[in-house]
């Protein structure tokens, strides 16, 4: 088996344009009465972002540019509220991103579940994860999503597979093994989850077929833990010299892999923009929920 490189780019791009001839299909069409003729008007998909910490600014500007609501980092908690309660009532916006990290003083379970889950376009609104849970999700969390997108588009169905995650964060790790473990098509995988408390954490991930690493400490997965033939998927957030899983080692064991960066990172921007249109859809056809 010859080792492979995951283009997360392309991928994402090729969401991207999906999303794009979507956006002008007939579920985004809604009826208005001007005077006495009724005629079509096609609604456009908007997304408004609320940021409150310099590095989630500058990490998300160089990724994309959507309309944002940029709050000073000594922003109180109440205004923070006072925010994405607007943006609830705001008819002009369809999806809700709340950037995280928030400012230390700021809840951020407080405020995510401020956002009405009909926005909850980031899928963190303990509404739409227990819909994840319970297999009827609405949003699915975008870079879970998005992982899932590029194993399917890459001809790695998890289907079957035995998936090791490592992480239990709300935005990746328990979405993720949620997500893939349901019975449904694009998962129905054995999904064991590793964490800080894992005993042997080596041990565990030379099982997996396909591997997870969502893990907030940079290096904890070396080339030494993976098995051959393994697809590894790195939701790398630590910028260090050396990445965690290099793609040399990664051919060395003839195993798919994800570089870091040009990988999860575009795929999670283009989920969100696929959230977004659903959003959108059922905002103009509620029949569709």
């Amino acid at each position: 088996m010859t080792a492979t490189l995951i283009d997360g780019t392309s991928i994402a791009a090729e969401v991207r344009a999906e999303v794009g001839r979507s956006r002008h299909g007939d579920a985004l069409q809604a009826w208005h009465r001007p005077r006495t003729r009724c005629r079509a008007h096609r609604r456009r998909p908007r997304i408004r972002c609320v940021c409150a910490h310099e590095g989630a600014r500058r990490n998300r500007g160089r990724a994309w540019s959507p309309r944002q609501s940029l709050l000073p980092a000594d922003t109180s908690q109440d205004d923070a509220l006072a925010v994405v309660r607007r943006l609830n009532n705001d008819a002009r916006y369809h999806g809700i991103l709340v950037q995280l990290p928030l400012p230390d003083h700021i809840s951020e379970d407080t405020v995510i579940q401020s956002i009405n889950p009909n926005k909850d376009v980031d899928g963190l609104h303990p509404f739409n994860m227990g819909l994840l849970m319970a297999g009827r999700p609405r949003f699915i969390p975008a870079t879970p999503s998005g992982i899932q997108q590029m194993l399917l588009r890459t001809g790695n169905d998890p289907s079957g597979k035995h998936v090791v995650v490592c992480g239990r964060s709300n935005i990746v790790g328990k979405p993720i093994m949620n997500l893939l473990m349901q019975r449904r098509d694009g998962a129905n995988a054995t999904v064991t989850v590793c964490h800080t408390r894992t005993r042997d954490l080596a041990e565990m991930t030379r099982q997996a077929d396909i591997l997870i690493a969502a893990v907030g400490s940079p290096q904890m997965i070396t080339a030494d833990m993976v098995s051959e033939g393994v697809v590894v998927i790195d939701v790398g957030v630590n910028r260090v010299d050396a990445p965690m899983l290099t793609s040399t080692q990664c051919r060395r064991r003839q195993q798919p892999s994800l570089p870091v960066p040009g990988g999860v990172g575009p795929m999670t921007i283009a989920m969100l923009l696929q959230n977004t249109l659903n959003a959108a859809r059922h905002s103009i056809h509620p029949e569709l929920q």
